[in-house]
């Protein structure tokens, strides 16, 4: 019984450490984080941006596992959620232009006009879904 758990838990490490892994080599490898940096002008804070990734995953990996609280009130929960969110969302943004996906769907749905009404309206999608799924009660379960 005792080598099935030690089994269990060696084969769920590893498997993370794989996930993880992966994960930070993708970003690596199509530059995003560069790119980023880039584009903002902040190139001097490239490492802080790597470590803050790394960070956020370390803490991310631990919330899934351990149940912890942090009395921080609701405007600081807020702030953090608006860093994420701009986190999330330049870092989408950053690997579309990466990967060059604006100019193939522009090209592909012969769009040659609104390119900045038709981003407007993707980020406002993703605006109204995430108020949807926070102050709508019982959203993410419908």
């Amino acid at each position: 019984m005792l080598l099935n758990l030690v089994a269990l838990a060696v084969i769920g490490f590893g498997s993370g450490l794989f996930v993880a892994g992966a994960v930070v080599a993708f970003i690596a490898i199509i530059g995003v984080v560069p790119r980023l940096a880039q584009k903002t002008d902040t190139k001097k804070y490239i490492r802080l941006y790597e470590e803050a990734i790394i960070a956020g995953g370390i803490i991310g990996a631990c919330d899934m596992y351990f149940d912890f609280y942090a009395p921080i009130g609701k405007p600081l929960v807020i702030f953090i959620s608006f860093c994420i969110g701009i986190f999330y969302g330049s870092l989408a943004v950053s690997l579309a232009e990466v990967l060059n996906i604006i100019p193939i769907l522009t090209r592909r749905a012969r769009l040659q006009q609104g390119i900045r009404w038709f981003v407007c309206a993707i980020a406002l999608g993703k605006l109204a879904g995430s108020l949807l799924y926070y102050f709508v009660p019982g959203f993410y379960y419908m």
